[in-house]
Formats: C-alpha cells, structure tokens, sequence
C-alpha cells in the first residue's frame, strides 16, 4: 500500500508502480516528469525553480523530474547522475544548460554521435544518433548528492528504460562511480550476469556482461564524469571523453558519422 494511504504521483511506490506499465519511452518519460515521490528532492527542485541565479531570473523554470535524452532504438546508453539544479532542472533536458552538458554534447558532437555541439534549450534542435542519455536519479539533488532511499526509489525508471532499450542496446557508457553502483543492481535484476565481486569502477574500464540465453552481451564502459571539477581539474580531458564515446559507439555497432 501507498505510504500514508498516497495513490498518486507523489506516493512513495509511484515509480515501482507506474515504470513496469509505461508501454513504450515516450509513455515512460510522461511519467517520469508528474514523480513527486521523494519530499526532499520535489522540495530542493522547486525551491530552485523559485530562488533563480541572477543569470536566469527570467527563465520558466522546469522544475520537475527530467526525463531521459534519445531515440527509443538508441545502441549506446548514456548514464549519469541526476541532473543540475540550474541546468536539466531549469531547461527540462538533461545535461542541458549547464558546463558538464557543453563538455559532454561537445565530444558527442565530435565523435558523431549529436547533430550539435552545444545544448541550450529543449527547442534548439538537437538530435542524439543512436545514443540515449539516461539517469540513476531524475530530480536535481541539494549538493549534487541524493541519498540511497532516493535513489532506490528512482530505480524502476531506470531499470524500465534499459528493458525497453534492450532489444537494440549493446553498450552502456557510465559517467561516475555514483552511475556504476546504482546501474549494477539493475543490470543484474534484468537478467545480465554482473557477476561476484561486482566490477569496481574506474575510468576506462570495460566490463562484458553475459545476457541471459540468447541475447547479446552487453559492454559496459567507465568514464569520469564530466563535472565540472574534473575537467577543470584535468582528471577528465575532451580527448579522454571522446575516446569512451567512440568506443562506446563501435562496440554498440553504430556509425558515429551522424544520421
């Protein structure tokens, strides 16, 4: 039963209840966007869709869970953290709006795998070729740090995502450890053998992982998330970033050289 009697978008169970029935991406991205399962993450989402930065005090603020970036036969998946509370959270679109979506969109855009090297809006025309962005948490996070409770609530979105990606998904590039731990589980649920110990995280890592009977393996591969203080740092450089990419590209089988 629903915490407190609760049936609807904000109940506790609304993602365990509503992913598994989302017939298709499109379905399973319209309810993804009315989640109001978590308190704190509805809360901080809001908050900063009120109390804009200076920068953007005259944006309509998103401020609802942001759905995942792709077409819906994408061979490569994307996953990453949560989006920014003033960037996927204030444009709508994941890694939209933000210094870590320039960095990413730029190498995709490089490696042919983005029409665009840039992402601004949910309206500037972007398009992604064969790849889908995806995210172990939808709501952007107070200090980029959601709690486990929040994350394993989110989880259905994304197991559902990747069981609706499977018949053409091949390669799954994961961006942090934070991805890694919360993709493992839902990989090995769906039936992909992770093995024991799991696989630790690390960037460059590949890791093959056996489907069950009959189906392909699935190429799992790390990569340093494109934060700000990696690649300021210079822990993550573009050429490290599109290194991954491509490779993520040829094990998926896709022709990065655009539509």
């Amino acid at each position: 039963m629903a915490e407190h009697g609760r049936t609807g978008p904000d109940a506790a169970d609304f993602p365990a209840r509503r992913a598994p029935k989302a017939r298709d991406l499109r379905e399973l991205d319209r309810d993804v966007a009315r989640c109001r399962a978590c308190p704190r993450l509805v809360a901080w989402r809001e908050e900063a869709g009120r109390v804009k930065r200076k920068a953007f005090l005259d944006w309509d603020y998103w401020a609802k869970p942001v759905p995942g970036l792709g077409p819906p036969d994408a061979g490569l998946a994307i996953v990453g953290l949560a989006p920014a509370a003033h960037g996927g959270n204030r444009t709508g679109r994941m890694f939209t709006g933000d210094r870590s979506g320039d960095v990413l969109f730029a190498a995709l855009h490089a490696v042919g795998l983005a029409s665009q090297p840039t992402s601004v809006t949910r309206d500037d025309g972007l398009e992604l070729y064969g790849v889908r962005i995806a995210a172990p948490v939808h709501c952007a996070p107070p200090a980029n740090k959601p709690t486990p409770e929040e994350r394993s609530t989110c989880r259905p979105w994304l197991a559902r995502e990747l069981e609706l990606l499977r018949p053409t998904l091949r390669a799954v590039v994961v961006l942090g450890a934070f991805g890694w731990q919360a993709l493992l589980p839902v990989l090995a649920e769906a039936g992909w053998q992770v093995g024991r110990p799991r696989p630790g995280f690390g960037h460059g890592a590949h890791v093959e992982l056996a489907g069950p009977a009959g189906e392909p393996a699935l190429h799992l591969l790390g990569c340093y998330h494109v934060s700000q203080h990696n690649v300021f740092t210079g822990r993550l450089t573009p050429a490290m970033l599109r290194e991954v990419l491509a490779h993520g590209a040829e094990l998926a089988g896709i022709d990065h050289t655009g539509p």
